[in-house]
């Protein structure tokens, strides 16, 4: 078992110091207690282990939801922010840009306490965390530079500090999951080409000692390690594992999804590998790190087609699911037990590849480049479905998916082939474009059956979707878009039944909690990203016309009904 040092309290406070004030007593966030949270409470990024993004709140519902209004809001640091609060007793947590970290009465807004980790001012703007985490009585912050803090829930105090890795580059975007007093982290910034990999690492919550950690590439001589031909572990990249994952306390084991191979294409990684475990499926023992079984749902992806994102967790008809769905817009189910392949359901958008039935792919004819030539292909790498994370229903049995509908003509660049070079291989003299079956219209929300795999409603908007989605016991779905609106949406029939508008774009994760009998709807809103996103480039290019303040803006907007 690996061990990395866990700096003590009394050397941490000389770098970051909380502010706080007077914080109400909350009670332990056990393992049982994020297994069957309270309806009121939001304890982890997407609210439950098995990944929903849904709450049994039913306060508002398509009766009332039209009167909702707009109680308190709280600004951000600037940055790029696509954050999702957590609240507990109460208590609302949120990540700020920069690694900070605040506490906030979720009732009214007023300040708790904040934790602000010292980073070089040049660097906090563009150093991002979409969420938290919560144990016992910590709060649980993933930073920029691949460390695990935990801090105290009451006072923002560091208990524990632990490094997870020593070379530059590595760090965290995303917060983690927990699983039986584990905390599992996944991490990103694994595209230069060094003698070492990416991981997915467990952290023991007590001590913040780590207790182990899983490579997401394969490696010379071991299982899947021919899976990358003959290249030595210098030139095996990627594999970042940059969402969070979901966890069944039932089958024991924690599933995560897994980035593209670095660089992106086959010509520039100079193997027409499988270069495995890119873009898969992993299920990991959350006690030994151990990989029981994986999918891969892209060989060898040539694209930039991540699969890396949410694992929605779902048993139906006497089955037990994992459903995911990558930059294609192709939604993946799998026996949760086994890995085996159940289905795919392709939205029809994408011209890459074909998945049979038994869920082998195969790329189609011309779609594979070499490093300079120009391709036009759907989507463009920024994706169709990408981190706003999609949402389940489980009245509906469907999934509430955002989509940005655009596709893409570039030629991907080469490499240096030496240690510290790599990198993706960014893409050349790109041209934007509209989809041929969307034009004019970039965002699409849609509702879609698991079981028959059928659209049942779907909107289309000129502005991208550009959150993920929230459902709700009120029968009602929350997702908002680029161009500052905020919606609810009855999930049955898809009829809007409320939109306001906020300062900027709306952005990250919404959520829904509830405190002394009043349910409330949290937005963020806020910068996604400098130029090299896709909500900066494509957009800006195709929608010249409809604008966003410059100068970000980050906030968090809640709303409840009238008393």
């Amino acid at each position: 078992m690996l061990a990395r040092t866990v700096f003590v309290l009394v050397l941490l406070v000389l770098v970051a110091s909380p502010v706080s004030a007077q914080t109400p007593a909350l009670s332990p966030v056990t393992d049982a207690v994020l297994q069957d949270p309270a309806p009121g409470d939001w304890l982890n990024w997407r609210r439950t282990l098995d990944g929903w993004g849904y709450s049994p709140l039913d306060q508002v519902d398509r009766s009332n939801v039209g009167g909702l209004r707009m109680v308190w809001s709280w600004g951000l640091d600037p940055g790029i922010s696509q954050t999702t609060p957590l609240v507990h007793d109460g208590v609302m947590f949120i990540a700020n840009p920069g690694n900070m970290v605040q506490a906030l009465n979720a009732q009214t807004g007023d300040f708790l306490w904040e934790y602000r980790r010292e980073i070089e001012p040049a660097r906090r703007a563009g150093t991002q965390m979409r969420s938290l985490a919560m144990y016992q009585d910590m709060v649980i912050l993933n930073t920029f530079d691949a460390h695990v803090v935990a801090l105290d829930a009451r006072t923002g105090e560091v208990r524990w500090d632990t490094p997870i890795m020593d070379e530059p580059g590595y760090g965290f975007t995303s917060g983690p999951i927990i699983a039986d007093g584990i905390i599992v982290a996944g991490l990103m910034g694994c595209d230069m080409y060094r003698e070492d990999t990416c991981y997915i690492v467990g952290i023991d919550a007590a001590t913040g000692q780590e207790a182990w950690r899983t490579s997401t590439v394969a490696q010379p001589g071991e299982r899947g390690g021919d899976s990358w031909g003959d290249l030595p572990l210098l030139f095996r990249a990627g594999g970042d594992a940059w969402i969070p994952g979901s966890y069944d306390p039932g089958t024991g084991l924690i599933y995560y999804g897994t980035s593209q191979a670095k660089p992106w294409t086959r010509d520039a990684r100079r193997t027409d590998g499988d270069a495995l475990y890119s873009n898969s499926t992993l299920a990991l023992d959350p006690t030994t790190g151990e990989m029981e079984w994986y999918f891969q749902h892209i060989p060898g992806d040539s694209h930039d087609m991540d699969e890396t994102f949410e694992r929605i967790l779902v048993d139906y008809d006497g089955k037990q699911s994992v459903f995911s769905m990558g930059k294609l817009a192709i939604l993946w189910e799998l026996d949760r037990a086994t890995g085996e392949f159940r289905n795919a359901v392709d939205l029809g958008y994408q011209n890459i590849l074909d998945v049979d039935e038994s869920g082998v792919v195969t790329h189609r004819e011309d779609m594979i480049s070499d490093v300079g030539e120009l391709l036009y292909f759907c989507p463009s790498t920024g994706g169709f479905k990408s981190l706003r994370a999609m949402a389940y229903h489980p009245d509906t049995a469907a999934m509430y998916i955002p989509l940005h509908l655009n596709c893409e003509t570039a030629a991907f660049g080469p490499v240096e082939y030496r240690d510290g070079g790599g990198g993706t291989g960014w893409v050349r003299d790109r041209q934007n474009h509209f989809h041929p079956d969307s034009p004019d219209q970039l965002g699409e929300f849609q509702a879609l059956d698991i079981r028959t795999g059928e659209t049942l409603w779907k909107h289309r908007r000129r502005s991208p979707y550009n959150t993920a989605a929230l459902t709700t016991g009120g029968g009602l779905v929350f997702v908002g878009d680029w161009e500052r609106y905020v919606f609810a949406y009855d999930v049955e029939s898809g009829e809007e039944l409320w939109q306001t508008r906020l300062s900027t774009m709306a952005n990250g994760y919404p959520i829904t909690y509830s405190v002394d009998g009043t349910q409330y709807i949290a937005f963020g809103a806020g910068n996604s990203g400098a130029s090299g996103s896709w909500t900066g480039v494509i957009p800006a290019d195709l929608l010249s016309d409809v604008k966003n303040p410059s100068l970000g803006g980050n906030a968090i907007f809640v709303f409840a009904l009238p008393d």
